[in-house]
């Protein structure tokens, strides 16, 4: 009896499992990839933005210190410990913990307003806050809460504990802050 040669893998495989035609080729690939694309597009998908160069950022290491904390930022029934986000990643983005000055005065910090933002969150350290934020209304947040606002939502703090902290994260570093009528 003669001996048979041993087939190739690509001869032993069933009709169903040899490679398909748009999987052969490169050039097949980017062809199934752009028709894939523009099905996309005429329902209505958007691709994602192309991502531009970032400036080199830093590493930003900041340790707690109560001298740290300054009456120097957006509100004055506020003091703001900045955590050098903004000069690490050369603008992109802001983080600082927030302390509310108590006793809280509805009267002083219930104004309703909204930050020209592409990003902002905050995170309850310690003590709690009642905010009020357009389409969502009354919100009690309590240690380990937090939330995030989407850009230019109407919003205001209603009232604070005396020991409140919020930490508070913005994108980007520096943005507008609009007041708006009482």
């Amino acid at each position: 009896m003669a001996k048979q040669k041993p087939k190739s893998r690509a001869a032993s495989r069933k009709p169903a499992q040899k490679k398909s035609p748009a999987r052969k080729t490169a050039a097949g690939m980017t062809a199934a990839t752009s028709t894939a694309r523009k099905i996309l597009k005429a329902k209505g998908h958007a691709q994602a933005p192309a991502r531009r160069a970032a400036a080199k950022q830093r590493i930003a290491i900041s340790h707690h210190r109560d001298e740290d904390f300054k009456a120097d930022g957006l509100r004055s029934y506020a003091k703001y410990r900045d955590l050098g986000v903004a000069e690490a990643s050369r603008g992109l983005a802001r983080a600082h913990v927030i302390r509310l000055i108590g006793p809280c005065d509805p009267a002083e910090v219930s104004k309703l307003h909204f930050h020209d933002v592409d990003f902002q969150m905050v995170y309850v350290l310690k003590g709690w806050v009642k905010t009020y934020m357009e389409g969502q209304g009354e919100t009690l947040m309590k240690e380990g809460s937090s939330w995030t606002q989407p850009p230019r939502i109407k919003h205001l703090i209603m009232d604070y504990s005396d020991d409140v902290e919020l930490l508070e994260v913005i994108l980007p570093a520096d943005f507008k802050t609009v007041e708006l009528g009482a």
